[in-house]
């Protein structure tokens, strides 16, 4: 048969301090059900208590414990094998009867630390808490402004450098969170299956509704978290995808404008070597301009100069008509 539930309760959780052996330690943030199991094959009897998914008490009954009731609303025993000292607090001093009725849970403590006087008795203060808790442009730019064409892709260059930086950073950030919170994501559905067989193995085992009923509705509501933080964890990897996808397209525009930097580079140089060669040949037919004005000019004081013999010939000839 296994062991058969015999008994829950709701109570405030403690473990002695390793440390002191005489300070109390709470082990939960609100009052938990505390179960009382009953193997019949092994006789044996069980005290089990779970906060949410994790055991603060799994104590086997052993004839030598005894469970002791220190105040009217606190009881403690001690375990060996756990190897401390677990505490109940109840609201009550009824609860509290409940509790210590079957009685033979004697402790291997020294009697100082567990059954000795009120004054040696450790004493926890119970405190009830609250329930949690710019894309560039890519037109073509005019051949005569080759300088500010480079000027421009070299800021633009400059500019998808930085922000490459940045997304290549911002992708390696991305690609370790999403291999994070898959493992995290795994870890939940794994966490959320042992949940389910939980509920499963408490519903074939358990004999008292209100029990299973107060269990089921604790693991269901953690199923449910568990749920909500994947379904979260899962939008937060589509919303990086998104951004991966992005950060790719950033980098073919960013090699395509490095692509035609280069070859605005090179046609600049090409315009560079034609103009060195336009200078070289304005400059010799400037030469051969002021060559060329020279001769007119010397020819034109050549010719001033036979134009005044010619009019003094001129003039010659005139005079010796009129003599004659």
């Amino acid at each position: 048969m296994g062991e058969q539930p015999i008994f829950s309760t709701r109570a405030h959780v403690f473990q002695i301090d390793p440390n002191t052996k005489k300070n109390w330690v709470p082990t939960s943030k609100h009052a938990v059900t505390v179960s009382y199991f009953y193997d019949s094959t092994r006789n044996v009897y069980r005290i089990i208590s779970l906060d949410g998914s994790k055991a603060i008490i799994n104590s086997t009954i052993t004839p030598n414990m005894t469970f002791t009731k220190t105040s009217q609303k606190f009881g403690q025993w001690a375990d060996s094998r756990a190897n401390t000292v677990y505490g109940l607090g109840f609201s009550s001093e009824h609860h509290l009867s409940k509790e210590s009725a079957g009685g033979d849970i004697q402790s291997p403590l020294t009697p100082e630390s567990i059954n000795g006087t009120d004054d040696e008795r450790v004493t926890p203060e119970v405190t009830q808490n609250s329930e949690p808790r710019a894309e560039p442009t890519q037109n073509a730019l005019p051949f005569t402004h080759s300088s500010t064409i480079s000027k421009h892709w070299e800021a633009e260059l400059a500019t998808l450098k930085g922000n490459n930086a940045k997304l290549t950073a911002a992708l390696l950030e991305s690609t370790a969170n999403v291999k994070q919170w898959k493992q995290q994501l795994a870890a939940y559905q794994e966490e959320a299956e042992r949940l389910h067989k939980r509920v499963t193995e408490l519903e074939c085992v358990s004999s008292q509704a209100n029990a299973v009923h107060t269990h089921k509705t604790e693991l269901n509501q953690t199923i449910q978290e568990l749920e909500s933080t994947l379904k979260k964890k899962e939008e937060e990897i589509e919303g990086l995808k998104q951004e991966i996808n992005n950060a790719r397209e950033l980098q073919a525009q960013r090699d395509s404008l490095t692509q035609k930097l280069q070859e605005v580079e090179i046609r600049n140089k090409d315009l560079e070597g034609q103009l060195s060669d336009l200078e070289q040949r304005l400059e010799k037919s400037q030469n051969e301009q002021e060559a060329f004005r020279n001769n007119l000019k010397t020819l034109l004081e050549i010719l001033d100069g036979k134009i005044f013999e010619l009019t003094e010939l001129r003039d010659n000839l005139a005079k010796l008509i009129e003599c004659s």
